[in-house]
């Protein structure tokens, strides 16, 4: 899936904020977006649980103490959305590593009785299909890249808002539009990036603004190029 997934999920969990709870003890929360250890490490997986919703725990904790306070946890909570970004990093580790912490996250969609969510590559959904029970509950959902468009243009805009440059830069402006479009090749990340880029260049020289000589002077190559560039190397 592309980072587009990633940004429509951290929207929703925007959406669904945890609230008070006069009832309890806990607040509720009832979508909780977290993202996937470094590899297919439980234990790093309930740290980060505990970190994002910031609960006290000790790291040096048994993982089958962390998994008992986790599960205690998010049921206090009452938590009905558990969503995992960056799945595919579980194929860092070993095929039977990649195993267990499947078999971690079926474990507690079961006792949980939530819905789970998984963010990532084609190659985190090669790894789910590996397990048949998992492969079930996780249903893909590719999405395309960005298209020129209305929505490609709100996106740019809401981007323009927060640039930290004195002038407007007018990037829904369909020149530049659609050379950023081509730029990024429609991702996301490419898109914050290649900006982020410009906009510090902008800053640094005075311009103050992102147009075309900016664009042009930063020397941006596209993701495909840097691939094919890799792929020489090799």
């Amino acid at each position: 899936m592309t980072n587009r997934v990633n940004t429509w999920f951290n929207r929703f969990v925007q959406l669904h904020a945890a609230c008070d709870n006069p009832d309890g003890e806990a607040a509720v929360v009832p979508a909780l977006l977290v993202q996937a250890p470094p590899g297919p490490d439980e234990n790093h997986l309930y740290d980060s649980i505990f970190e994002t919703l910031f609960a006290p725990y000790r790291p040096r904790d048994r993982v089958a103490q962390k998994q008992f306070q986790v599960l205690r946890l998010l049921k206090q909570v009452g938590l009905r959305m558990l969503i995992i970004d960056e799945l595919h990093n579980i194929l860092a580790g070993s095929v039977s590593r990649q195993r267990q912490f499947l078999n971690v996250l079926k474990y507690l969609g079961n006792d949980l009785k939530i819905a789970l969510v998984g963010l990532g590559t084609k190659e985190a959904l090669r790894a789910i299909q590996t397990d048949p029970q998992l492969a079930n509950r996780f249903k893909p959902v590719p999405l395309p890249r960005w298209q020129m468009g209305r929505e490609f243009l709100m996106l740019l805009a809401s981007f323009e808002q927060t640039l930290p440059l004195r002038h407007p830069s007018g990037l829904i402006e369909t020149h530049l539009a659609q050379k950023l479009l081509v730029q990024s090749e429609g991702n996301l990340g490419e898109l914050s990036a290649l900006l982020t880029t410009a906009a510090i260049y902008a800053v640094e020289t005075g311009i103050d603004q992102i147009n075309d000589a900016v664009l042009g002077a930063i020397d941006w190559v596209p993701p495909s190029e840097r691939r094919r560039q890799a792929e020489r190397l090799v």
